[in-house]
Formats: C-alpha cells, structure tokens, sequence
C-alpha cells in the first residue's frame, strides 16, 4: 500500500477548504442562498476537492506517476464485475436509504406524511404557478418527479458529485488508509462535514447559521461517509461513491414530497443528513460490520483483486 506524506494530506486538506471558502465567499456579500449567484457558485464549489487532489497529486508527488489512476479508484475498472456491480448498489442503495430515512422520520414524529393526497407538496406546486393555473393532480406530480430521480442522479447529480468525490473518496480515504479503516473512515467524513462550513453557516440544508449547522452537517456526513468510503474500499474503485453521492444529491428532498399540508418538519432530525439519516447509516454500517463487509477491501495500489486485510492490535 503507498503510504502518503502526512505533508501531502494536510496539504490537500487545507487547499479543499481553502477553495471552498474562496469560492463560497461572494455568496456572503449577494445575498447568501438567494443569490443570483448560488446556482453557479456551489457546483463550482464542489470540484475544489478535485482541484486540491489534482494540485497535491502533480505539485507534491505523493503517488508515483504511474499509479497515480489506479491510487484514486479512476482506473483501471477490474474486476469488472465487481466494480459495475458495486456501481450499481451504489446508484441504487441511497434512494432506498433515504426513503429509509423518511419511514424513520415519521415513526419518531418528527414528521407527518400524507402518502395519499400529497398534500404539503401540492401546497407547494399551487404557490410556485400563478393562481388559477391548472396542475395536474398532485400523486401525477409526486410519480414524475421520482421517475426523474435515477436519471438526475446517473447523469448532472453524478457528474458534479465526481467533483467532490474524486478528492473524498478518490484521493483521502486511501491516503489516510494506512492508520486503518475506521479512522480513515471517520476522519475523511468529518473533514468532509466541514467542508460544507461556508454554504452551512449562511443557512442551506438545516436553516441553521451558526456552529450548529456545522456540527449537524459533520454528523451526516460521518455517518453517509462511511458508507460511500465502504463503496470505496471495497470496489477499489471511485466510481460506486461517484454514483451513490450522485443518488444522495438527486432524492435528499423526498421528504418534501410527501409530508402533510399544515405540517412543518425539521431536517435536523427528519432528514438524510440529519437524525433520521444517522439512525438509517448506524444500522446499515452495523449489518456490514457484522457481515465482514469491511474486511474484505481489494488492495487499493496492488495486484488488481488482491484482497487486503483490516490490520489487527
């Protein structure tokens, strides 16, 4: 396994959200998340870790030249098997997880859901068109927009979740490898988690715009990166957390689809990355603990298939 300089991985650490906050920061001076510039500036913002990645990775040389692809689960795709299949569990598993998440959500209380009417979306749909406009019943809305899932998920949710992905789980995750599985699990998702800091703290996805914004996001994305870095680990491979991220982006507002009209809900507690979604990852990342799940991880630069151990004491 290549071990990489502790200098490279705080490097790449403090380039991410170094460029993060760079690129977040006309946002702060806007109008923060109703800035016209919002739309541009957070998709950008997703590639700065694969802009940190590719600067460490040519600037610092931390990996060798020639395996440098295969370091960062780019390439080669073999076996191929595995790695398609891990693909497709990681396309799929996450609108699972995070219908998951809204069954637990309602089960604490901590929202109410009219499966039937789809009520509270169709409060939403009636606001968004001018009165008196025609809409079509609110089930026909809800279905179409799940039908769009998988494919905004495979397609532009995949394409700038790669941006994220390739410096997360392409590049961290096997640098920090070495101190072990869980660490370098946990770590990488907390870093991660912060990362978010800059569009967290002016109120997007929990409404909060202090540090408890940041906590919570750090808490979701723990408990998700474990997940992904398991898709990771055990592909040998990016691409599976490339598709799963992409999947998390495309359907992380189902919630909004089905809750009851005259109902409010908290993401905090009801949504993916919040405490229903912690609940959901904590007994997935159980049962592939106790399955082995993280024992069985192809080495990450070595022979292709090469099976790498967890290492013991």
């Amino acid at each position: 396994m290549i071990r990489i300089r502790p200098w490279a991985t705080v490097s790449f650490i403090v380039l991410a959200l170094g460029l993060a906050w760079l690129v977040a920061l006309p946002l702060w001076f806007t109008g923060g998340l109703a800035s016209p510039l919002f739309g541009i500036l957070v998709p950008v913002m997703m590639f700065t870790p694969t802009i940190a990645a590719v600067i460490v990775v040519l600037a610092l040389r931390p990996v060798p030249k020639g395996q440098r692809l295969r370091f960062l689960g780019l390439w080669p795709l073999r076996p191929a098997k595995r790695v398609v299949w891990m693909t497709v569990l990681g396309l799929l598993a996450p609108f699972v997880l995070i219908l998951a998440t809204v069954l637990v959500a309602a089960l604490c209380g901590w929202v109410q859901l009219d499966l039937v009417q789809f009520s509270g979306y169709a409060e939403i749909a009636e606001a968004a068109v001018p009165p008196g406009t025609p809409l079509p019943p609110a089930g026909v809305l809800v279905l179409s927009q799940l039908a769009l899932v998988p494919v905004a998920a495979a397609t532009i949710n995949a394409f700038v979740a790669f941006g994220e992905e390739l410096g997360w789980r392409g590049y961290l995750v096997p640098a920090l490898r070495p101190l072990g599985t869980w660490p370098a699990l946990l770590l990488s998702g907390a870093i991660w988690g912060v990362w978010h800091a800059p569009i967290i703290l002016l109120g997007y996805n929990f409404g909060r715009i202090d540090i408890t914004g940041v906590l919570l996001m750090t808490a979701g994305c723990i408990a998700w990166g474990v997940l992904l870095g398991w898709l990771r680990l055990r592909s040998a491979s990016v691409w599976p957390a490339v598709f799963a991220h992409g999947m998390m982006n495309a359907c992380a507002a189902i919630i909004g689809l089905v809750f009851a009209a005259g109902t409010t809900y908290d993401m905090a507690l009801a949504g993916p990355l919040g405490a229903a979604g912690w609940i959901v990852c904590a007994v997935v990342t159980v049962l592939l603990v106790v399955t082995g799940q993280f024992r069985r991880q192809p080495e990450l630069d070595g022979a292709p298939g090469r099976l790498l151990s967890e290492p013991r004491g």
